[in-house]
């Protein structure tokens, strides 16, 4: 009896510290997601009023932007029927007297690949 023991004894002091470490992370893990819960409710609260005037204005828009889709829908796709390779051209430059233009592209700058950052 006397040699079961010690053994005894070593696996429960070893096992203590392992346990409390394991309960640490467990309540700090539920405190984070608790955490992260109220930040996400927080930011949802304060976005809401945005929301709902966001829903206003696109109900506001909405018969406006039907027009638009309605009147311009078809010039808008003859011009994508007649543009086969948007590469091909630069991005759209607005001159001071209003007109737009689009430039097309050189054969040597069709080659060279974008360098840096594309802007959208």
């Amino acid at each position: 009896m006397r040699h079961l023991v010690l053994p005894v004894a070593l696996i429960s002091t070893l096992s203590l510290p392992v346990s409390a470490q394991e309960a640490g992370e467990d309540d700090g893990l539920s405190l984070m997601e608790e955490g992260a819960r109220l930040f996400f409710r927080g930011i949802i609260e304060e976005m809401e009023p945005a929301m709902d005037d966001l829903r206003g204005l696109a109900e506001e828009m909405q018969p406006a932007l039907r027009d638009f889709v309605k009147e311009m829908g078809p010039a808008l796709a003859d011009l994508v029927d007649k543009v086969e390779d948007w590469t091909a051209y630069h991005p759209p430059e607005i001159l001071p007297n209003g007109d737009i233009i689009l430039r097309r592209k050189t054969p040597e700058e069709q080659l060279e690949e974008p360098q840096g950052e594309v802007d959208i």
